[in-house]
């Protein structure tokens, strides 16, 4: 085994200690890709442009989309990369540092396990975990076996998001008392799919998972499968994890005191069983003072609040950011890149920013310093944030208000809602218990 290997896969035998070890800017990284449709080839243009970072390895449970993807990779790369359809298989390859996942939302938390567990480094996608229990477990593991883990908020490395963040802690708009998280997507029906064999070359019990095993229809496979509530959270965990996860950490905050959600699924008689319409609103106790957050997600026709559009400006009917108001004023992020603030009750023009960031080169620079305060969106954060997810979908399927207690992690006095933090898993993909 040489240096490289020893300082990047060792990390977990090592303790705290391999934190602090930094490994030579100009030692090559070597990573695989697990889940390659969708936002999985975001990955694939990524690990196979930054320097000194090796694609070697790509693992889906679709055969077609793995070798795209192969075909992909290898132009780019000059040179095949490994293919694998079970993640465990890939894991066994020592040689292999650090995995990035963009599977569906139930695979998350227990495959970045898995690689935490086999000495990996994990760039996972938002939300890391499905539901609550998951969101502590995932944080568990990455301290246990001492690994590099980054949720792929990646608004957090946007140098423009940084700013607004640093603004409005020196006071630019006063008090900030009020964050919204904004999700006027144009979503269409899915329409109803009748149960048919699995398609060939697919895997569906790997694909799966932790999931209880239904018939395959192509509603509950890809990228639909964000509406089943088996497999995915709604839009809130889908598009909306981001503008939570920006109006969050705007606020300053952590966890809630109290949630409560309210929504339905309207317009359409079809397969989907998650909201396409919900407004969320949540408490937070922040240095003494109470602040609110609410988020909304709509599926439909929509304005543009404080002139925000979407980043895609050919769909013209989306609306995707945060607004955040505070005694003097008020601060829109329009997408991922750009904020701007009104000051005072004229509404006067003050600081704004466009500028965007590399979130996966973040996460290679933070391997190379084993030093996870480099991370912009290190693994607690995200978990953090996915809980905001968990809650308000949980105060949605209850039809009530739920009240939070982040000492005990825990709806008080509430068996109902503690009842909806975990899930019965199958046999053979049990997300542990770390804690």
């Amino acid at each position: 085994m040489d240096r490289r290997h020893f300082i990047i896969n060792s990390a977990a035998a090592v303790g705290s200690a391999a934190l602090t070890a930094a490994a030579s800017p100009n030692d090559t990284i070597r990573i695989a890709t697990v889940g390659v449709r969708g936002r999985g080839k975001s990955h694939l243009q990524a690990f196979t442009t930054l320097p000194n970072v090796d694609l070697v390895a790509i693992c889906d449970v679709d055969q077609s989309e793995l070798d795209k993807a192969s075909k992909f990779v290898t132009e780019k790369r000059g040179k095949a990369p490994a293919t694998f359809t079970d993640l465990r298989k890939l894991l066994e390859d020592k040689s292999i540092d650090a995995i990035s996942i963009a599977t569906p939302n139930h695979q998350h938390t227990l495959q970045t396990i898995w690689a935490c567990q086999a000495g990996k480094d994990v760039y996972v996608e938002k939300p890391c975990s499905h539901n609550m229990f998951e969101a502590k477990q995932i944080v568990a593991a990455t301290r246990k076996y001492n690994r590099i883990v980054q949720q792929g908020s990646q608004s957090r490395s946007n140098l423009a998001l940084m700013e607004a963040v640093q603004k409005m802690k020196e006071g630019v708009i006063g008090d900030v008392y009020h964050a919204r998280g904004l999700c006027y997507k144009w979503r269409n029906t899915i329409g109803k799919a009748v149960e048919e064999p699995v398609p060939a070359g697919v895997d569906y019990d790997l694909w799966l998972g932790p999931a209880p095993k239904r018939a395959f229809t192509k509603n509950r496979f890809h990228y639909n499968w964000h509406w089943n509530w088996d497999y995915g959270n709604g839009d809130i965990g889908n598009q909306g994890i981001h503008e939570m996860d920006i109006a969050r950490w705007g606020l300053g905050a952590k966890y809630p005191t109290r949630v409560s959600a309210m929504g339905g699924h309207y317009m359409f008689d079809d397969d989907q069983e998650t909201p396409n319409t919900m407004v969320a609103s949540y408490e937070f106790e922040v240095d003494g003072k109470k602040k609110l957050m609410t988020f909304e997600v709509r599926h439909w026709m929509t304005n543009h609040e404080a002139d925000i559009k979407e980043f895609d400006k050919s769909v013209k009917s989306n609306t995707v950011g945060n607004i955040f108001y505070g005694s003097n004023g008020y601060l829109a992020i329009d997408g991922y890149t750009k904020y701007y603030t009104f000051l005072g009750k004229d509404a006067e023009p003050g600081p704004a920013r466009t500028d965007g960031g590399d979130h996966f080169a973040n996460f290679i620079n933070a391997m190379r310093t084993r030093s996870r305060g480099e991370l912009t969106a290190e693994i607690e954060e995200g978990a953090i944030s996915t809980t905001l997810v968990h809650l308000a979908n949980i105060s949605y399927r209850l039809g009530r208000s739920v009240n939070f207690d982040a000492k005990t992690y825990s709806c008080v006095g509430d068996k109902e809602a503690n009842a909806m933090f975990r899930r019965d898993y199958r046999k053979g993909f049990v997300v542990p218990a770390a804690v």
